[in-house]
């Protein structure tokens, strides 16, 4: 009687150790080295950027950090931290552009979500991100995203209001995490802005 055919492999090693099921995920399966690791090395606008080095994913995490904690001077650590890990999930599925989402639909965005619900778990986070958190990120996101593609990407200024929306001015500490760094050094940094969320006994 022949085999029934194996199931598909749909989980990936991380070099951890931890096997990340992409189906079902687990928060036991979740370490913080990991998502950085991973998230220093996927580029941003699928590398079509200015500079030495490509504009990773860690570092617009950071940069959508501090753009929502320079609009939201109230905000809780574990806000902060929502916003800090908004793209985690990219660490496992890789950053893609947003005319591919479109064309993939709701098969993308519910893999993300089931990931990023594991990521939330494993450090503390509510399973789904509040409405209002939500929000007030991706609005972070959108200002994020205007002067990546102006200053980064290319783009002309009446091309990326056009897409984006006319941002708010930002003063340079925020503005300044849109220098490109180098792998490790994103990394690095990714991991010391996590630490420095997590050093008051809070989300971690």
């Amino acid at each position: 009687m022949p085999r029934a055919p194996e199931q598909p492999r749909a989980w990936q090693r991380m070099l951890s150790g931890r096997r990340l099921d992409l189906l079902d995920p687990s928060p036991l399966d979740v370490e913080i080295e990991d998502i950085a690791h991973g998230l220093a090395r996927v580029a941003r606008w699928n590398g079509q950027t200015r500079g030495a080095h490509s504009f990773s994913v860690a570092q617009h995490c950071l940069l959508v950090e501090a753009i929502a904690g320079h609009l939201n001077p109230d905000w809780s650590d574990a806000w902060r931290m929502m916003a800090l890990l908004h793209d985690a999930p990219e660490y496992v599925i890789g950053d893609m552009i947003s005319p591919f989402k479109v064309v993939m639909g709701d098969a993308y965005k519910s893999v993300e979500l089931r990931l990023l619900t594991a990521i939330h778990l494993r450090f503390g986070l509510p399973a789904a991100t509040p409405a209002l958190q939500k929000r007030r990120t991706k609005e972070a996101d959108t200002i994020a995203a205007f002067f990546e593609a102006t200053q980064l990407a290319g783009f002309g200024r009446q091309e990326a209001l056009k897409f984006f929306g006319r941002p708010q001015a930002l003063p340079p500490a925020v503005l300044a995490w849109l220098e490109p760094l180098d792998t490790e050094t994103a990394q690095a940094r990714f991991l010391a802005r996590f630490g420095e969320l997590t050093a008051s006994g809070g989300p971690g």
